[in-house]
């Protein structure tokens, strides 16, 4: 697509079907690091701190270029740049491949299980599914140009979702004002019994600002801390918080591609008008929670739109502007429209494409067949086993088998994504070094002793930048350049430390 970079950071709830008290999620997670790292060596761990909790060997970058890492206990994998969506889908789904084929090596597959979700239903607490678009440094990022994002945001879950049973009232001790009130209505109080207490989304709930510039606790619709990873005269990272993990190839496409095109409505100034939400966090937790499936979000001036209408304003829009681009924005322009039409219809016309319909039908399904009440424990881990990324036991595969979910992928490319970066981004130079580091490094470019002075390490990579002992240090700064040859001259330099590329 146009002037786009993606990426996606998933952070993987962790199940274990033991009892034994040694097998905690912290020493799982370590377990798994060390042995994609430092046994098969898919990857080079970091030799430095890179912030006060991820200390040297907390993970490192991929041979894909992408990083894996431990990030509060859970394992989280995040994809190299993407300039299409089908690199992004490929390179997330090899991320997910990549976990689980550790799991199967380890012996601990039918013990432990990587869930892609995001709500932990013993505790309410939530993880996340950030996702990242490269913008230019002209993006209106202020309170006008970013009101005109929200709208869309906030109704794009009808597609976006994956779907829970349940809600969360109190999320990170936020607690709202009405939840304080003694003559308060109990919130499930209207629900009808026979309604189920299923909602769209897993994340609306746990947002509560609108903007806010930091990540944890105050988790807003958009965040706002200016960390654009490349050159901050040219570029910035528009950094969401608010999507749902999606398993559906055909969801994360459309989710990822649909931002990318409003995006480039507000840089180009050709976003529709008028759709300002009068209160946008409350708009989106009504929508995710609608019984109903009517999706009613109240505008700044008391106009009532349907979900729906919203998105249908943004769609045309963009086909006025954007159709014949190019062949990846036709795919989102024509899909888009499909599945807001699908919707109308009922949620079943798009089971397979959207996460929440998908996971619904199947809960209804079973319901219907083994005659439970929705309040069934026996649901909610059906809920869970959707997100399994094991392809053998999570239920959205068996939809893909069965033929009922749209491949955009094959194995194949999942396979090449697993190990290899995309070749037209900066990635592609970033594999070049993780490359160089495993042949050349003297621990194989993957071993640490932690314990070590950290002034020995024999480099430091981050997103943007990298040296190698006995470099100069090589600025990447911009992510639509390859720099693929440039790392390997660089590398190949005469050093007393680091040999020279064959």
């Amino acid at each position: 697509m146009k002037n786009r970079i993606f990426g996606l950071e998933t952070e993987y709830g962790l199940l274990i079907n033991s009892d034994d008290p040694t097998q905690s999620p912290s020493w799982l997670a370590r377990r798994l690091i060390d042995h994609i790292f430092n046994t098969k060596h898919h990857g080079v761990l970091d030799q430095h701190h890179r912030g006060y909790d991820e200390p040297p060997g907390n993970g490192g970058f991929l041979r894909n270029a992408g990083r894996l890492y431990v990030d509060m206990g859970h394992i989280e994998f995040a994809t190299p740049e993407c300039h299409t969506l089908a690199d992004l889908v490929a390179s997330d789904r090899g991320g997910d491949q990549l976990i689980q084929q550790a799991l199967n090596e380890l012996g601990l597959q039918d013990t432990v299980s990587f869930i892609k979700n995001n709500i932990d239903h013993q505790t309410d607490a939530t993880f996340g599914s950030h996702e990242n678009y490269l913008v230019t440094r002209d993006f209106p990022f202020h309170l006008q140009g970013l009101n005109t994002l929200i709208p869309f945001l906030v109704t794009r879950q009808i597609f976006t979702g994956a779907g829970r049973i349940g809600v969360t009232e109190t999320p990170d001790g936020w607690i709202p004002l009405e939840l304080l009130m003694e003559d308060r209505v109990q919130p499930d109080a209207h629900i009808d019994a026979d309604v189920p207490p299923f909602q769209i989304s897993q994340r609306s709930d746990h947002i509560v600002n609108d903007f806010f510039e930091w990540v944890q606790h105050n988790r807003a619709i958009i965040n706002t801390r200016d960390e654009p990873l490349a050159d901050p005269s040219k570029f910035r990272r528009i950094h969401l918080l608010l999507g749902d993990s999606n398993l559906a190839e055909f969801a994360t496409a459309l989710k990822m591609g649909t931002t990318g095109l409003v995006m480039q409505l507000i840089e180009d100034g050709c976003v529709p008008k008028g759709l300002e939400l009068d209160d946008p966090v409350q708009a989106l937790r009504d929508v995710s929670r609608d019984p109903e499936r009517k999706w009613l979000v109240t505008s700044a001036s008391g106009k009532t739109l349907s979900a729906s209408d919203v998105q249908e304003q943004y769609l045309r829009a963009a086909q006025d502007e954007y159709r014949g681009q190019d062949e990846e924005t036709d795919w989102v322009l024509e899909q888009w429209e499909a599945v807001l039409s699908d919707l109308q219809r009922g949620y079943e016309k798009v089971v397979g494409r959207v996460d929440w319909a998908s996971k619904l039908w199947l809960l209804e399904s079973f319901r219907d067949s083994e005659k439970l009440a929705w309040s069934d424990p026996w649901l909610r881990s059906l809920d869970l086993e959707y997100h399994n990324v094991n392809p053998s036991t999570g239920l959205y595969f068996g939809l893909q088998e069965g033929g009922q979910a749209p491949r955009l992928t094959t194995d194949a490319a999942v396979d090449v994504a697993m190990h290899n970066p995309p070749r037209n981004t900066r990635a592609f130079g970033r594999g070049e070094l993780v490359k160089h580091l495993l042949k050349h490094s003297s621990a194989g470019g993957s071993g640490y002793d932690s314990e070590s002075d950290a002034r020995q390490a024999e480099y430091v990579i981050n997103w943007s930048i990298f040296q190698v002992r006995g470099h100069a240090p090589f600025p990447m700064v911009d992510p639509f350049k390859t720099y693929a040859s440039e790392v390997r001259r660089h590398l190949a330099k005469e050093s007393g430390v680091v040999p020279d590329v064959s």
